[in-house]
This record gives structure tokens, sequence and C-alpha cells, in this order.
């Protein structure tokens, strides 16, 4: 067993607490004597023995070897090929095996040049440029080794070998392990117990495991752990050694005294001595790397280092379980599944999965499992998915060994995690609840029961268990995650569809537990699942990507599980059907089945005849039901089976036109008997009418019926409707709906065939009558008629818009409707009065009422389609854009509802128009400011949380703009072009001297002037200028502080565009903060009050991008530059003198009022407010450069995030430096003076990852 006492390595501890290594100079390591004493700890010192090679001084050393470093400088051979270990292990081009006896015959020739190429090699491996010299090497102390090499580091980049990306790096940390494993391996016979080349490695990796650089300490980490690992295999070969030796000791010992040898009794005494002493010797080296190295680092600041602490120490107990597989080195482990970082948990995770696999090893793994148990099953719900993944592995494995280990709340935690839309995480829960489950049952009882049954069905139980579970886990609608979950794991019982028809079909024995409906219901509904999941052979929605390419193998097992459900089913179908027919949910459910089938089977078995019965029990169902959802799933089975692709077609297709003729005959009779009774209708006529018509409608989704032509009837149920006001609500919108799909199948025929003029006369006269009603049908009392007729007509607007005659359909053209100015009112008033509604206070104040809450959600997601279908009328442009304002100017009130759909929208129609969008954007804030300034007067309360409101939504849509503040120029300055000219629309009524009306406005304005160039913040100030008197130049009244804040935003930053395109500013609060950082100071003036140049946006003329707009830098350090070198470098582009004529106000000039100007000279008659204004804000200016100097990095935001959403807390990085909450004296003296009980219980570790464990 390896002992708690640590070879002493001569240590010097410096100012900082830094420990430093064992002093690599000469003085040191020549008395062995002497540091054989220190490292046995009283125990004497003895001579070297045979085997063990005696000590040199450096001083008798010869000359280094050839094609190694010669004074410690790279040497190179004739051909030029690199012959430092670090470049040999770096390329990679060597076997190690060679490399490691190339360095051990230079050892044996010369130790100290030899351990000096070890040296460098693990400074080099680091990424430090420096070489330790030999005069280093002789007269330095470890740690001034150490620090001379910290000042030779590249400070320029951060990274070193072991974290450079790519495959070279990953190849060169691999060749790392590999040559300190293979090093160990060829020495542990000799050199490794000579007490100088291992004393030199541990001192110098325990040293630089202590510095303060990263580099150093990852690099030396991991050579430790990989040489402790090394170390523990020749631990263990030793003890197997020791064993048989010991064992042949015993046996000849026990020999008679004539036929024992005392010789080999004598040789086999000293071998097993000296076995001992290299044990001993092993054993204190790994002392020394676990106690100066492994419970420091194992909580270091880098994750990286922890992670490589903790999966070595994961192999050590793996591999020498007698030694290691304690509660002293567990706890270690223990207390890491509580670290901050992913990546060290799922290497905890891992280690522990590595010791549970193994039966033999659980009696001394019952403490810690009864101790970390819980953390463990914790873990299950990690954050980060990988983690619980391995998570709940290892909680099978526990369970797997033992049953008593986990409580029955335990198991529950893991079982619903096979409701889980990630799906590694579902099929690792499916794994372990097939383990919990349905891996053990009675195989007596299992047979027993086929034999009463009288059918192979030894699934029976489980297939009842599994249904028991669904049931209990109420999620019932999540039955496709359960069956996915399970189905890697359980395929054998998911496949058993004869037991489950079995269950479902055959009556239970005497003494047998009978079905429930709900349990019958659940086993449909997995029955179900199952089949889809095989013949589909991908997961359902919600879990994965995508679907996958299947393997050869895959789509072989996919193609027989198909036929397989289909030979099965095509019998079984009709008789679950008979059996359940008046069950609406169970028929639903058994109506999906024919979906999945091989149709081909029907024709190619010759089993007509039960095709014959599934289409007589489908018409059953037709007949007896009227459900929706019953309905449409018989409507989709026709469909499938009338395939023209199959030879059954034929069959299918007269069976259904039977029916149809009937359905329609009857409805025929029904409406005229309705609409001849009118008023006096009785409840039987009404419900003839319904049920029929919602069959017909159902059928006419999928499937053709024009030739009925079901349209006239309908078309004069919905006049009857509108003119009598009688009419019940579901047959309007059940007509309405089914005239809509007679409307859908009559264009069908005429793009896919060669239409008359007569033909498309006829079409667009009913379209037309079919859109009058649908628009009447908007002042419905009822509410579901009114948003029946609102989503029929958008897309019905929608699909014989101008995009009809797309794709060389001009001929269609009299087909295209384009909505009036009328019609678009009452669709826009529509969504306004249904859609941007507020919820109910009465229904809000319903908690813990679960169906009011399903109730709320259906709501909202019909609101949704209802905002969703208006949107997409603007978006392709049949509803004009203008209107959109009204739904722009919502969202922020309505962004949790809406948001993401307003969102769309917003890009889509910049997308088609960025200067009408930006005209829309202004509109809806104008619409809003209108409406404040009804509800609270002229005089507004600028710091009111109406105004801060719009003055957000403006920040908003500022931010939706973007960077390339090139494409959005024109469309920017259009924007502040309207917002101008509705500030001062109106003249105050008390006079001149007063300000306008909706001044205020300005303020909100302002929000968009981060998004103008330089140049374009001239030229808007100078259209500013045109509705200013010089009375309103001069005053600085609080009610006339908007216009002030407008003026400033325009004047200030001749370098803000540079700064904010060139850093990519996201945030126009922080952006415009930020910009001002890079502005030279007040004396230095910039061109802002010269001459403006010419034309610069003339639709013709090819626009000259200004050198400063370049690719945007992503680091702070670009801001930091000097702005007046920046300055130099870009053009300037004030060098043309020009003049600037009015703005035009003609309306057709609104597409681009900025590019048809001619600019001339501009006469500044405000010299003295613009004076006023900087030195107002000047010192201001000065204050915010210099606190924004460490602040520069550039702000990247969802502009479109909520205001209230706020970035979760994310899990910190430890600082880069060494964090250890022992103090540094502390520290020092456990390398000094290890304490024996540093294992007990009472130690305790409370570290920065925060986390404070007792031992067991």
């Amino acid at each position: 067993m390896i002992t708690s006492e640590l070879p002493v390595l001569q240590d010097s501890t410096n100012e900082s607490g830094q420990a430093d290594g064992v002093s690599l100079g000469s003085g040191e390591l020549e008395d062995t004597g002497e540091i054989k004493g220190k490292r046995k700890r009283g125990r004497p010192g003895r001579p070297p023995t045979a085997n063990k090679k005696p000590r040199k001084a450096p001083l008798e050393k010869a000359g280094a070897p050839r094609g190694r470093k010669a004074n410690g400088v790279a040497q190179q051979n004739g051909e030029g090929d690199a012959v430092t270990l670090f470049e040999v292990v770096r390329l990679g081009k060597s076997a190690m095996q060679s490399v490691v006896d190339d360095w051990i015959e230079s050892y044996k020739h010369d130790r100290d040049m030899a351990l000096l190429d070890l040296i460098n090699f693990f400074i080099q491996c680091s990424g430090c440029k420096g070489t330790v010299r030999i005069e280093m090497f002789r007269n330095m102390q470890n740690a001034e080794i150490i620090r001379k090499m910290t000042e030779e580091f590249d400070e320029d980049s951060g990274d070193y070998p072991l974290t450079m990306p790519g495959p070279q790096w990953k190849k060169f940390r691999y060749n790392f392990c590999e040559f300190i494993g293979v090093l160990i391996r060829q020495c542990q016979y000799s050199i490794i117990y000579d007490e100088y080349m291992m004393d030199t490695v541990i001192s110098l990796l325990t040293g630089l495991s202590d510095s303060q650089v990263r580099a150093f300490r990852h690099t030396s980490t991991l050579a430790a752990m990989k040489l402790m690992t090394a170390l523990v295999n020749v631990a263990l070969n030793l003890s197997i050694h020791q064993d048989n030796t010991q064992r042949q000791y015993e046996a000849e010992r026990n020999k008679i005294v004539g036929k024992r040898a005392n010789e080999k009794l004598e040789l086999l005494l000293q071998k097993r001595k000296e076995l001992q002493e290299n044990q001993d010797e092993i054993e204190n080296m790994m002392n020394s790397i676990f106690k100066g190295i492994f419970v420091h680092r194992y909580r270091d600041a880098i994750a990286e280092i922890r992670a490589i602490c903790i999966e070595e120490i994961g192999v050590w107990m793996k591999m020498y379980s007698d030694a290691f597989l304690n509660d002293s080195y567990l706890k270690y482990v223990g207390w890491t599944l509580h670290d901050r970082q992913g990546e060290v948990r799922l290497k905890c995770l891992k280690a522990l999965q590595n010791l549970y696999t193994n039966r033999e090893l659980f009696p001394k793994l019952e403490l810690f499992t009864n101790r970390f148990k819980d953390r463990i099953v914790s873990m299950t719900l990690d954050k980060e998915y990988d983690v619980a993944v391995e998570a709940i592995r290892l909680v099978t494995l526990i369970l797997q060994g033992s049953e008593d280990a986990l409580s029955n709340e335990d198991c529950e935690n893991v079982y619903h995690l096979v409701y889980s839309a990630h799906r590694p995480v579902a099929v690792a829960a499916g794994e372990f609840l097939h383990r919990k489950l349905f891996s053990r049952h009675d195989p007596q009882a299992e047979e027993a029961l086929a034999k009463r049954r009288g059918r192979n069905s030894p699934n029976g139980n489980l297939v009842r268990m599994l249904v028991l579970f669904f049931l209990e886990s109420e999620l019932h609608e999540h039955a496709a995650y359960l069956v996915d979950s399970l189905w890697e794991s359980s395929q054998e019982l998911l496949k058993d569809w004869e037991c489950m028809t079995e269950l479902l079909l055959e009556e239970p024995v005497q003494g047998e537990e009978v079905l429930s409906d709900r349990q019958e219901s659940a086993l449909i509904e997995l029955m179900v699942c199952t089949i889809r999941q095989a013949a589909e052979a991908h997961p359902p929605v919600g879990r994965g990507t995508g679907k996958r390419v299947l393997t050869a193998k895959e789509r072989k097992t996919q193609i027989d599980d198909k036929n397989k459900l289909t030979e099965h089913f095509i019998m079984a179908l009709p008789m679950l059907l008979s059996k359940y027919q008046a069950d609406a949910e169970k028929v639903a459910n058994l109506l999906q089945i024919p979906t999945f089938f091989d149709l081909d089977v029907y024709s190619a078995g010759r089993m007509e005849k039960h095709l014959d019965a599934l289409l007589k029990q489908i018409k059953f169902v037709v007949e007896k039901h009227t459900e929706t959802e019953v309905l449409e799933a018989c409507s989709k089975t026709y469909s499938i089976l009338c395939s023209e692709e199959y030879t059954i077609m034929n069959r299918v297709d007269i069976a259904r036109s039977q029916l149809i003729d009937e359905m329609v005959d009857r409805f025929n009779h029904s409406v005229e008997d309705l609409l001849q009774e009118g008023e006096e209708a009785d409840d039987d006529d009404i419900y003839n009418v319904l049920s029929t018509l919602k069959r017909l409608t159902a059928f006419h989704n999928a499937h053709d019926l024009t030739r009925w032509d079901l349209f006239g009837n309908c078309y004069r149920l919905l006049k009857t409707g509108i003119e009598q006001g009688t009419m019940p609500e579901q047959i309007v919108v059940q007509a309405l709906q089914c005239s809509h799909y007679s409307i859908l199948w009559q264009l069908v025929k005429i793009t896919e065939g060669s239409p008359t003029k007569d033909d498309l006369i006829a079409l667009r006269r009913v379209v037309k009558s079919f859109l009058a009603v649908c628009q009447q049908c908007l002042s419905n009392v009822n509410t579901p008629v009114k948003e029946q007729a609102f989503m029929l007509l958008c897309d019905l607007l929608m699909i014989f818009s101008h995009q009809l005659t797309t794709g060389s359909r001009e001929a269609l053209q009299p087909l295209v409707f384009n909505p009036d100015g009328q019609l678009q009112n009452e669709l826009l008033s529509f969504v306004l009065d249904h859609v941007f509604i507020d919820q109910d206070e009465e229904n809000q104040s319903m908690e813990g009422d679960e169906e009011d809450e399903a109730n709320k959600i259906e709501a909202l997601h019909k609101r949704r389609n209802l905002l969703a279908a208006f949107s997409k009328l603007i978006i392709y442009d049949i509803v004009d854009m203008p209107a959109a304002a009204d739904i722009f100017k919502h969202y922020m009130k309505y962004y949790n509802d809406y948001g993401d759909i307003i969102k769309e929208t917003l890009s889509k129609t910049r997308q088609t128009d960025k200067i009408q969008c930006a005209k829309t954007l202004i509109l809806s804030l104008q619409q809003l400011f209108n409406e404040l300034i009804q509800d609270q007067g002229p005089n507004l309360d600028r710091t009111s949380s109406h105004v801060s409101g719009i003055k957000e939504l403006a920040r908003r849509f500022a931010l939706t703009f973007g960077l390339d503040q090139i494409k959005t120029r024109e469309a920017v300055a259009t924007l502040h072009k309207d917002g101008i000219e509705f500030a001062f629309k109106y003249q105050n009524p008390k006079g001149m001297e007063f300000p306008p009306p909706n001044l205020a406005f300005l303020e909100v304005l302002s929000e968009f002037s981060s998004k103008l160039l330089r140049q374009d913040k001239k030229t808007v100030h100078s259209y500013l200028e045109k509705f200013l008197t010089e009375q309103m130049m001069e005053r600085r009244e609080d009610v006339w502080l908007p216009l002030i804040s407008y003026r400033n935003s325009l004047l200030t930053g001749g370098d803000e565009d540079r700064l904010s395109v060139t850093s990519g500013g996201g945030s126009s609060k922080a952006g415009s903060v930020r910009s001002k950082k890079g502005r030279p100071p007040l004396h230095k003036k910039r061109v802002d009050e010269e001459s403006v140049e010419g034309s610069w946006l003339m639709r013709n003329d090819t626009i000259q991008t200004p050198g400063a707009l370049q690719t945007p830098q992503l680091t702070s350090t670009v801001l930091r530059e000097n702005p007046r070198q920046a300055a130099e470098q870009m053009p300037d582009q004030d060098s043309e003198p020009g003049s600037e004529s009015d703005f035009v106000h003609n309306p057709q000039m609104q597409m681009s009022w900025l590019g048809q100007q001619k600019l001339e000279e501009v006469n500044r008659k405000d010299r003295t407010g613009m004076n006023y204004m900087k030195a107002r804000s000047g010192g201001v200016r000065q204050t915010v450069r210099g606190l924004m100097e460490d602040d520069a990095e550039p702000i990247f935001e969802d502009v479109m995030m909520s205001s209230r959403g706020q970035l979760e807390d994310m899990n910190e990085e430890f600082e880069d430096t060494m964090v250890i909450d022992l103090p540094p004296s502390r520290n020092r003296r456990e390398r000094a003076e290890l304490r024996p009980d540093f294992f007990d219980s009472a130690a305790m570790i409370e570290d920065e990852s925060g986390f404070t464990m007792p031992m067991f």
C-alpha cells in the first residue's frame, strides 16, 4: 500500500509563497546518503544496490552525445532534421520506443545532459521559447529557472501546444502522453531507482505545476498525471512479482528439510527484499506526485487541468484497485462531482462508470455510493446534456450492481426523463427503465400464461406494465416519446404486436385482470406509436435535427418490420375497428395504422377479402361518428388506399364513390328541408344538415368532390344565414370551409389542365361571390364565424394574388384579386379587435386550473394564427405596407405573445422595400405618440413610463437596421425626414414662441440618430434647420429640450459612424456612448462646420464607400488605437465643395428624398446655439471618453429581445491564476511536513467552486 510519506524534495519558498522545486544544482545532488536519508523520513540510508547506477557529480560529465544539446542549445544533424525531443515528439515520425531508447543511451552516457534535454522538452512543450542552459542547470535553483523561463514566454498569443487547434496538435498531445508512458516503462528496471532522474523530473514538474503561467501549469500537470499512471503500472507489476516471489518462498520453505534448497531460499529472500525496496521507492515517487501536484491541481482555476486530474485518478483506481480504490482517493472524485464546469463533472462520471462496470469492485464502492448517490441522481438533471446522459448511465450501472442501492424516489427521478426532448438523455433513461422494469420477469408464470391464452405471448405482463407506467406518468400525449426512448433497449417487447392485439381482442380467462377502458386506449396509442417508429425508422417530431440517411442494415430492418406489421394488421385491424367502432378516440388512433402499410401485400398475398372488411368497417365509422378527428382519419385512409400506384385503387374508389353518393344525396335533401322550413326548422333538421356537412367537409379536404357540386348548396346556406341571421353558427362555419375546399379543387383543375375563358370567368364569379360572403361574415355576431371568415379571406387573397400568374401562368390573370381599401381596413380592424386584446383579469386570477390553462393556451394559439395570416398579406404586398404600422406599434406590449411573428414580419418587409418599411416604422411611432397626446394632452410628462415605452420601442426599431449603414442610409434618412415633418406639422396656437405640439417626438426620433452616417447627419440637420426660426434656436427652456437633444445627436461625433461601423456596436445606448471614445478633443475641430460635399446617393451614380467602412473589427484593441491616426487613414469625404437644395416635398420623391437633392453651401445661422450645445456637452464628453477607455468591447445583443429578458448568469470560469483557499504558508507546510492523516475524514475541501463536502 502506498504510504503517506512524501519524499523530501528540497524546497525554497520565495516571497510570494510559490513553491520552488528541488534545486538542480550540483551541490544538492552529490550527497547521495543525505538525500536518501531525507527521502525515507527516518529510515537509515543504504548503499546503492547492485542494480542501481551510482551517482556522478556533474563535474565528471563528458561531452554531450551527438545530436543532443551542447550547452543546452539545440543541434541538428547533417541532414537538417530537428533532433530535440520536442521536435521529434511533435513530428511523430519516429516510433516512440526508439526515441526513448535513444534518450536512455544518452542518459547512460551523460546523465546531466540527458536530463537537460528532458527538462527543455517539458519547457518547450509548454510553448516557452526559452532554453535551459547547462550553466543554469548547474548553478540556479529550480524556482529561479522557472522564473527565468516565465520571462521568456511569448505573450503575444495565449496558445500553447496543448491548446492549439488542428489535427497536428491533437496528435502531439497523444505523442506527448505516450512518450512519458514509454519512458517509465523502459526505465522501470533500473534508471527510475537511481534517485537522480525521477527526483529531477518530479521536482521540475512540481515547480512548474505551481506556476502562475497557465501553459506551464497545464503541461506539467498532464505530464505528472501520465507519469503517475505509468508509475502505478510499475507498482502493480512489482506487487504481482512480490506475490509470486512470496508464494515461491513459502512453497520452498514448506518442503521437508532434505528437499529444501537453502540457496534458493536465500535468493528468493533477497529478491523479495529487493522488490520491497523498489516498491517503497515507487510508493515514495507516487506520494510525491500525488501530494505535491494532484491535491493542488484537482481544484485548479482551469477546468481542463481539473479534468486531467480526475480522469487520471479514475485510471489509477481501476488499474490498481487494491491500493487506490478506497475512500481516501474516492473522496476527490466525489467532491469534484460538484464542479462548476460540465467538462470536469463529465470526467468524474466516466471515471466512476469504469469502476461500477466491474461487479467485483462494488463492495469497495459501497460507502462512496451511500455518500454521493444523491448527488449522482441529481446530476441526471444536469444542464449539460452530455453530463446528464453519463449520469443516467452511471445510475443504471449502480442499479445493475445492487438493486437496493437506489430508492423508489431515486428511480422516479430518472423515469420521467424518458419524455425529455433531448434524445440521448431519453434513450439513456429508457435503458434505465428497461433494466428496472422490463428485464426481469418470471419465465414460468409467463409460460403458464401463454398456455392459458392459447398463443405464445411471453411479453403479456411486460406490456401491461408498460401501459401502467404510461398512465401513471400523466404525460399521455407523449406516447411517441416513450416508445422512442425504449426503442433501442426494448425492441423485442415493442414489436410484439401479436401480444398487443391479443390483449385487446381476446376475452380474459377466469382470474385474469381485465384491461380497463383507459388501459385499452393507452395500449392502442402505444401500439400505433410502435408501428410508426418501425415503419418510418426515425425519431418523432421534436427529437433529432432531421431525417438521417439509414444504413443498409437499418433499411433492411425497416423493410422487414413494415412487411411484418402489414401482414399482421391486415387481418387484425378490421377486428379491432369492429370492437371499438363506437369509441372515437380509439378509432381515430387505429385508423392511422393503414398509413404505414405496404399496400402491395393486399394484392400479392391475395388478401382482398380483408380489404373489403376494412372498407366496410371504415364506412360504419363514417356513418356513426361526426367528430372531426375521426372523419379526417377516415378521409385520409381512403386517400391512401386510393393511390394510383396500387392495384387496389379501383376497388377502393368504388366504395368511396358509393359512400359519397349516399352522403351528398342525404345532404341535398336535408338542405332543401331546412331552407323550406326556415325559422320553423327543428333540431332534427339542423342536425341532419350539420352532421352530413361535417362528413362531406372532412372528405372534401382530401378528395376532389367538385363533380357533386357542393358549392351551390353551401352558398345557399350562407346567403340565407346572412339575410335572415338565423342560421346556426356551426352550419355557417362548416359551409364556409366546404365552399373554400370546393374553390381550391376547381383551381387545381384549371392550373393542371388547359382552361377555357369560360372556365376562368366561372371560377372568378364563384371566388368573387364567396369573398363577398366572407367579408359580410366579418360583421357576424358569432366569433367562430368571424374567425373562420377572416382566415378564409386571408388564405384566398394569398392564393388569388398577383403571384398566381408567376411561373408561365399569365393566362390566370383574370383570377387575380386585389383587396380594395375597405376590405383591407376591415381585415386590419378585425386583427386589432381580436388579436391585440388583454387577458381577462378574472381568468388570470384562476390558478391551478389545468383546464383553464389549456384553454388559455389554445386561445393564444388561435390569435397567433390570425395575426400570422394577416402578416403574410403584408409581407407579400397584398395589403399595403402602412397597415403594418398598427402591428409594429404593439411589439413591446405583446412581445411574449407575438414578438416572434412581428419580428419576422418586420424583417420580411424590410427585404421587400427598405424605405417603405422605414416609413412604416416611423408611422407606428407617430400613432403611439398621437394616442399619448390624446390621453395626456399636449403637455407630456417626458419622464413618464408611456414616453419611455415609446422611446424604448424606437430604440429596438433602430437596432433592427443592423451594422451596415451603407445599405440602410437612405431608409434611415427617410425616416428622419418623416419624423421631422411630423414634429413640426402643427404650429402652437399660442404663437411661434411656444413649441409645436409634436416637438417632443424629436426625443423619440433621436434614438435613430446613431444609424446615420456622418455626412447624412449634416444633411438631416440642414433639413431640420428649415423648420426652425431664430427664436427656436435660442430657446433653452425645458419644453425645448427634445429639440436640443435631437440637434445634439445630429451634431455630435464626427467619428461616431466610423466607430459604430468599425466596432459593430449592436446597442444604440451602449453604442452611442462608446462612439464618443474615439472622438478627438474639442480644440481639434473636424469638418462638421465646413461645406457639405456633393451628391452621394444619386441612383445612377457610383457610391463611394468611405475607407473606414471596412470589415468590422470585433476586438477591443481596435478602439484603443489613436483616434487621430484612425482619422488620418480615413479618406475625407468633405473635399468637394457643393450646395444643398431644399428638400423635395413631392410625394413621388419619397423613395429617395436625399438622393434627388443637389448639395449646396449651407448658411449656418445658429452658430451661437451650436457653440452653447458644445460647451454644455464638452465636459460630459471628455468624462465619458475617460470612463470608456477600459470598456471598449463592442456590444452585441438580440435586437428584438424583450426588455425584460436578461441573460442568465453563466457559470463563470475561475480566474486564470491559481486560487486556493488554503493559505500559502499552510500550502508550503503541507508539502514539507506531510501529515499522516491527510486523508482522514476531518480533511475538508472548500474552494471557489462553491462546494463543501465532509468526508464519509
